[in-house]
């Protein structure tokens, strides 16, 4: 075989070896440094978050970790409180949560009635009386506009006093934070099972790009078309 059809047909294969694993690592250089998919599947974050939303998260907002550890590579900022984080859960690391965090290291936090008392202090919050839930009733809850470290966001706590999760005082210990759900009584959280290790910290999440009240009979991952929440797309998570 002659010297130029050599080159050709290297030059071929090469492209061909890049046609195909170009995209490969763009996929998954996006994946692991920048922005995520996750489809959040319960009601812990209403009216923040619903079910069926589907939401980007935001990687790189914290560091960058070495791929396949979490071990970070560059770490440049700290979770702050009032955030709404996804994170891996501590009793069982293969399943993701997502919450919004109410303190971190060297802070006291606890909930009475649905009121967050961070470091000794109650978290500002006053009555939301137009707050509508899509397809629900909600005349079980009230809703309230809370501000935690300039984060203003919307919870939601049962109007029975008998049906409130309260939590105890506790003192967040170093490398850890505390997260609760905005759907207060509705959500399983650091009140039930404790810290959470800033490792198992995914990112924080960014955009809702898309959102529906139910998905398919036939593709329950998929969403059903003539129930898409049009009002929700690409808003922003605060």
């Amino acid at each position: 075989m002659s010297e130029k059809k050599l080159k050709s047909k290297k030059s071929t294969w090469t492209r061909a070896i890049l046609t195909f694993f170009a995209p490969l690592v763009l996929v998954f250089g996006f994946r692991w440094a920048l922005y995520e998919p996750y489809v959040i599947p319960s009601g812990s974050m209403i009216p923040t978050l619903l079910i069926h939303d589907h939401i980007f998260v935001n990687k790189w907002a914290y560091g960058l970790r070495i791929p396949f550890t979490e071990r970070w590579l560059l770490n440049w900022v700290k979770p702050k409180p009032g955030e709404v984080v996804v994170f891996r859960y501590p009793g069982d690391r293969e399943t993701f949560f997502v919450k919004r965090i109410v303190a971190v290291e060297g802070e006291t936090i606890e909930v009475q009635a649905g009121q967050l008392i961070r470091n000794g202090e109650r978290v500002e919050r006053w009555p939301e009386n137009e707050m509508k839930i899509p397809d629900e009733d909600g005349s079980d809850f009230e809703y309230f506009k809370e501000n935690l470290e300039s984060h203003p966001f919307i919870s939601r706590s049962y109007r029975s006093e008998e049906s409130r999760r309260d939590g105890e005082k506790v003192k967040v210990p170093a490398g850890h934070f505390f997260v609760v759900g905005d759907n207060r009584d509705e959500s399983h959280d650091s009140r039930a099972w404790g810290f959470v290790p800033v490792n198992n910290l995914i990112g924080r999440a960014g955009v809702i790009w898309l959102s529906c009240n139910s998905t398919l009979p036939s593709a329950p991952f998929i969403c059903d078309p003539t129930t898409i929440r049009w009002q929700r797309l690409f808003s922003s998570v605060k």
